[in-house]
Order: C-alpha cells, then structure tokens, then sequence
C-alpha cells in the first residue's frame, strides 16, 4: 500500500495529469472490494444530474468576457474616482478592483495578466515602491475568491452537498458568508496601503462630482451585476444556475453589442478558453466524487477523526492544526483540486469538533488565498514573475509583507465564526 501510494506521487511529480492518478487511484481502491468498477462511471454520470453545476461554466464565460472587453479600465476609473482621494487611495482602489474581477473570473492569474498592465505603470507614476507594487497586485489577484460569484465557493458547496454532513451547504449562504471575511481581507490591505504611504509624498486625487458622475456613468452596465446576482438570488426571483444564465447572457449583451469591444468572431475563442477550465475542474470533480464514495465506504473519515480525537482536544486547537495543514496544502496543490480532494476528508472531522461546515468553507478558501502566494507552486508568482519580467525570488519577497496580513486575516475568521455565519438567517 504504501509502494502504491509512493507511485502515485511520483505520477503527480512527473505531470501526470490529477483526474487520471484520481481516476487510477479510486479503480484500484474498488479493485480490490467486492464493488464493481462502474460505479466511477456512474459518479461521474452523477455530475449531470446537478443543476447547481450549470453555474460554474456560465459564471466562468461571463468573467471571461469581462476580461476581453474594457471593463477593467471602466472599473479602475470608477473605484479611483470615489476612493483615489484617501491616502493610499490608488492601492485600496488596486485591491477593490482585483477582488472583483477575482470573484467574476475565478481565477487569479487572469486578474493578474488582465489588469497588471493597467495597474502596475499606474502605481508605478503615483510614486508607490517597485516592490509594494508587485507584492499588492499579486496579492490582489487572489483575494476575491470569498466574494460571490467566485467558483471556489461553488465548488466547495458542491462537494460538501454531496457529503450531506452536518448543516446543509447552500451556495447562496456560502455567498454571504464570504463578504465580512472578504471585506476584512481587503480592508486590512488597504491599512497597510494607506500605512505604506505615511511620511511619502505620494499624490492623491482630489475627489471630483463631475468625474465621479463620469465614470459612474461609463461603468453604468457593469455596476449592477453584483447586484443582479445576489439580489436575484436572495429575493427568490433566481436560483444560482438562474443567475448564472441570466449574468451570462446580461455580459454577453453589454460587451458584444452594447459596448461593441469584442467582436462575434472573436467568441468562439473565448468561449474555447473559458470551458478548458471549466472542463478540468469538472473532469477533477467526476473522479473525485468516485473517491469520495470509496474513502466513506472505507470508514477513512470516521477512522482519521479517531486518530486525530486521540491527540487534539477541542475545536480550537483543531483549528489551529486545520490552518496549518492548508497552509502547507496550498503550497503544493491548486484550489480546485485542493477542494474536491480534502475537503471529502477534512469537513467530517470538523464537524465532529462542531465546526459549521460554512465557517469550514470560508476557513479553507481564505487559507487557499495564501497558498497563491506560497512556493513551490504558487500559482500567483510565476504569474508576475512572467508578467511583469522579474525573477520568481524577487515577486515572493515582495509579497511577504501581504502574506503576514493575510495569517491575521486568517486566524480573525478562523477564531471568529461570527464573521462567517454573522450575516446568515437561522
């Protein structure tokens, strides 16, 4: 067993990709039960039979097409325009801009490539540090993923639905719990922003009625969507797949024949690039459902929780060893596939120590923002290593600094349940 599990990680290392040493993994499980192999086949068929599931590819092409069209220049200058007057105004308007389109794409290197561009020369010209500079828009670029409609959030409803252990997880709470802890994070960046700018000679810009008005009036179409989805969501007029359709077809028609800025012929390619993601994420999702089924039938949970009960006594020092562990697992595996892999191992053991699955959630992805950020395989700094043409070494020691805000925003949502669930209706 233990060869076998060595083999597998060593398929891993050599770029095997994840669905397949899932997939090998799970069949040679089965193979050695009285459970016939189809029942991965019949996991994987399951996936169709989950109408939550049409949220993740409508979500992802909408963000997709904002991220092709101009919007992030209407959003830049709108937020500039109501917050560049603070001080530190231009990082705080860096971080709310990329929270948002971080929530939109699901992606953080998209955030990164689509507005580093705009936004690097822009705090380079105000007077901003290099180094500040690089560490808050990579920092920025991940930071949206407790926001609504970010796909990490779906996915962990998703998996923790399929679980049906504890509390239910419904998508639409999990939308919720995630903006005080989100609005933390950002909020206390844009501290450190404003900290950054003490004693310097750093312009701000002055607040203007006419150039608020202006740019509230270029970025009339896009101010509404958030609204769109969660007021559609949370007065009953849509279902989260509802407001996926509903925000996919609301960009579609805004960008394409409103704005004009991205031509027909140019569709078939973005829609090409959004649904490779969406394809790994759920191939990733099919086998991991089939493991799931193994590793419950196994008892593996229940066993693990034992193991663990014998040597960590009461939720907060699980919590404390939860952190750790996803701060480490962030290092070594990408979002999606750290969700649909762990969160099958590590959400019935915190229920057992009375952990809210929600809270759990929003724990795990705040923990997965840092792992961005962390090598060997932070994803965000070779991101803005390659957009920004600096060597990797030179981006993670510039991300430091964020990197210790963020542990404290962690362990604030971690030891505070009630910014997770504060907002929820019991």
């Amino acid at each position: 067993m233990i060869l076998t599990g060595l083999a597998f990680v060593a398929l891993v290392l050599l770029g095997t990709p994840l669905f397949a040493v899932i997939a090998a993994s799970v069949l040679l499980a089965f193979s050695h039960t009285d459970t016939r192999l189809t029942v991965v086949v019949s996991e994987v068929y399951r996936l169709s039979e989950m109408p939550v599931l049409l949220a993740i590819p409508l979500f992802t092409f909408a963000g997709y097409v904002l991220a092709e069209s101009q919007a992030p220049r209407r959003l830049v200058r709108l937020t500039n325009a109501f917050l560049g007057w603070m001080p530190g105004g231009l990082a705080a308007v860096v971080l709310v801009v990329c929270a948002l389109f971080t929530a939109f794409t699901g992606a953080s290197g998209v955030t990164i490539v689509a507005l580093g561009a705009l936004l690097f020369p822009a705090l380079t010209q105000a007077g901003y540090p290099e180094r500040f500079n690089l560490g808050l828009i990579t920092t920025s670029g991940s930071i949206g993923l407790l926001f609504a409609p970010s796909l990490p959030l779906i996915l962990y409803s998703v998996v923790a639905q399929q679980l049906n252990i504890g509390q239910p997880v419904a998508i639409g709470d999990l939308f919720l719990a995630g903006i005080l802890p989100g609005t933390l994070i950002v909020l206390l960046l844009a501290l450190y922003g404003a900290w950054q700018n003490r004693g310097q000679a750093i312009p701000t810009t002055r607040f203007s009625v006419r150039e608020a008005l202006g740019a509230a009036r270029e970025a009339a179409w896009e101010v509404p969507l958030p609204l769109i989805i969660l007021g559609g969501i949370y007065s009953g007029y849509f279902a989260v797949s509802e407001a996926a359709a509903v925000t996919a077809l609301y960009v579609l028609v805004v960008e394409v024949f409103i704005h004009r800025e991205i031509r027909l012929p140019e569709l078939p390619r973005v829609m090409r690039e959004s649904m490779v993601l969406v394809g790994a994420i759920l191939i990733v999702l099919g086998m991991s459902l089939a493991s799931t089924n193994y590793l419950l039938d196994a008892e593996v949970p229940t066993r693990l929780f034992a193991f663990i009960r014998e040597h960590v006594h009461g939720a907060l020092g699980f919590l404390l060893l939860l952190n750790l562990f996803l701060l480490v697992l962030g290092m070594m595996l990408d979002i999606f596939s750290a969700l649909v892999i762990m969160v099958p191992l590590i959400l019935p053991i915190a229920v057992g120590y009375g952990v809210h699955p929600i809270h759990l959630g929003i724990v795990f992805l705040a923990n997965m923002e840092i792992g961005y950020l962390m090598p060997p395989i932070g994803m965000n700094l070779f991101i803005a290593s390659y957009r920004f043409n600096k060597p990797v070494l030179t981006i993670f020691r510039a991300v430091l600094p964020f990197v210790a805000i963020l542990v404290l925003a962690v362990l604030l949502i971690t030891y505070v349940p009630w910014l997770s669930l504060g907002l929820l209706r019991h």
